[in-house]
């Protein structure tokens, strides 16, 4: 078991979350106040869920009216008996009810788990398979059995946003989970976009290169504590370590593992949705096929990612489900991606920052208008003389950490980092541009970022370079005297207002 762990890190107690599966995180979103809105007016899954959801709680960087709000379960989807959700994993909130964790050191709250991690234990049967579904039935088509929606009118079709898919290294036996974007593109077939890099697109190089396909699985509606987990990556998850080890040290038991009814491979045993095939050797299509827009679905930093003229074909073989499923959705550019990319990316930041200067980064938040990648936020303790200058040290460590990060911010201890007005409050009066911001011109980020080109910026050279830059938002240790804020006292509200929630 390859587990990456910091060797600055206490190993402290346990995580214990409070959900196993789907339906468990649903009911205790029931019990919390603003979590949770269902709704049986019909809806279309082509553009108009997501329109509804983008208004009700999408949040993060999709195009303003939008706001971080409740999960969204629609129950009565258009040309489906099954029932669509959204937003789950869009509230740090939500997420820390799900992991009984502390909302703002969510990130440090999973890196722990690292030290507990469990292998997968395999069952012999599972809520998952209790629908049986194969696709040779000659009446078998994705398209109407399985409501996959469209963000928006331009998609290049319906998508699984929530897709893990499950395979295996067929030289080393090594298994891996990774969420994917899959497009159906006919009544057996879905189109599979592995980024450069992901660990089941290595394994598939190898079944390609050798003309054979490759067994996966696709499970759908998961634990959300789960949906965290597997969204672990490098440095944290190398490869060859499988992300469900870590998914069992989260929840505090081991995952569930049940064999596929049609391949070699193994599904989650309480999702509630699994597709099961294989991924093609040699054969790709444009992810456009049949619309020919142009592009694919709103990506991250919030603009319509351009369709792929090239990508792997899932073969289905099968489709199994729990009695009465429900499909797990998401907004491409929500609060949603933010808190998968995110707060894992914040849990790795923490491990490289201990580790390379321990004690001295207080905490981290990749924050929402970076897609949970771009823009991260370093609150920073400085204790003495000798550690004036590590804060940009500490950038650096973090830009070396997770090469996609852009934008650093850089603030005191005394800021709080979740709360954007008080960072730029930091960026207003403790920030000169002209020796606060550190540009590193020439650096490989991330491809989404549309500026990243030459023709947004001729020195860069290629398209994914960018300038990353540190902004320095922390006062020198011999000014520090001066700017220290306004010293109100501090009182309990609740004396006063016996019903207060607020600060």
């Amino acid at each position: 078991m390859a587990v990456a762990t910091s060797k600055n890190q206490p190993k402290s107690d346990a995580p214990k979350a409070a959900v196993k599966d789907l339906r468990e995180g649903i009911e205790l979103l029931k019990t919390m106040d603003g979590q949770f809105v269902s709704t049986d007016v019909e809806v279309d899954p082509q553009a108009e869920l997501a329109g509804v959801y983008r208004k009700v709680g999408a949040g993060g960087t999709v195009m303003r009216p939008t706001q971080v709000g409740p999960a969204m379960l629609f129950e009565n989807v258009k040309g489906y008996d099954i029932s669509v959700i959204v937003g789950v994993l869009a509230s740090r909130k939500r997420l820390a009810a799900f992991m009984g964790a502390d909302e703002k050191h969510l990130g440090r709250h999973m890196l722990n788990a690292m030290h507990h991690a469990k292998d997968p234990v395999i069952v012999d049967s599972a809520p998952c398979q209790e629908q049986v579904h194969l696709a040779s039935d000659p009446d078998f088509d994705l398209r109407t059995l399985l409501p996959a929606p469209t963000n928006t009118p331009e998609d290049a079709g319906p998508y699984f946003c929530m897709a893990v898919l499950r395979g295996t290294d067929p030289e080393t036996g090594q298994h891996d989970v990774t969420i994917h974007r899959l497009c159906v593109q006919d009544r057996d077939e879905i189109s599979v976009f592995m980024q450069t890099g992901r660990h089941i697109g290595m394994m598939y190089e190898k079944y390609d290169a050798k003309g054979e396909p490759m067994p996966i699985t696709v499970s759908m509606g998961i634990s959300p504590v789960e949906y965290m987990a597997i969204s672990f990556e490098p440095p944290s998850t190398p490869y060859g370590f499988d992300e469900l080890e870590f998914a069992g040290g989260l929840t505090g038991s081991p995952v569930e593992l049940v064999k596929a009814k049609t391949v070699e491979e193994y599904a989650m045993a309480t999702a509630e949705i699994v597709i099961e095939g294989h991924i093609l050797p040699s054969r790709r299509v444009a992810e456009d096929q049949n619309t020919n827009t142009g592009y694919a679905m709103p990506e991250f930093p919030g603009y319509d990612g351009t369709a792929n003229p090239s990508l792997p074909i899932i073969k289905v073989t099968a489709v199994t489900t729990r009695t009465n499923p429900i499909l797990q959705t998401l907004v491409g550019p929500g609060e949603e991606h933010v808190s998968l990319a995110g707060i894992p990316t914040e849990g790795s930041l923490v491990q490289a920052l201990e580790d390379a200067l321990p004690g001295f980064v207080k905490n981290v938040y990749s924050h929402s208008a970076g897609g949970g990648k771009y823009v991260g936020i370093l609150q920073v303790h400085k204790r003495d003389h000798n550690d004036q200058g590590r804060e940009r040290q500490a950038a650096l460590v973090a830009f070396g950490a997770f090469p996609e990060m852009k934008h650093i911010i850089l603030v005191d201890d005394d800021v709080d980092i979740f709360d954007t007005d008080d960072v730029l409050w930091a960026m207003t009066t403790r920030f000169q541009a002209e020796r606060s911001v550190i540009p590193i011109p020439g650096v490989r980020c991330h491809p989404l970022d549309p500026s990243a080109d030459p023709d947004f910026l001729w020195t860069n050279f290629d398209h994914g370079i960018s300038t990353k830059v540190i902004f320095d938002c922390t006062v020198p240790w011999e000014l520090r005297d001066r700017f220290i804020r306004a010293p109100f006292q501090d009182v309990d509200v609740k004396r006063f207002l016996p019903d207060w929630t607020g600060a």
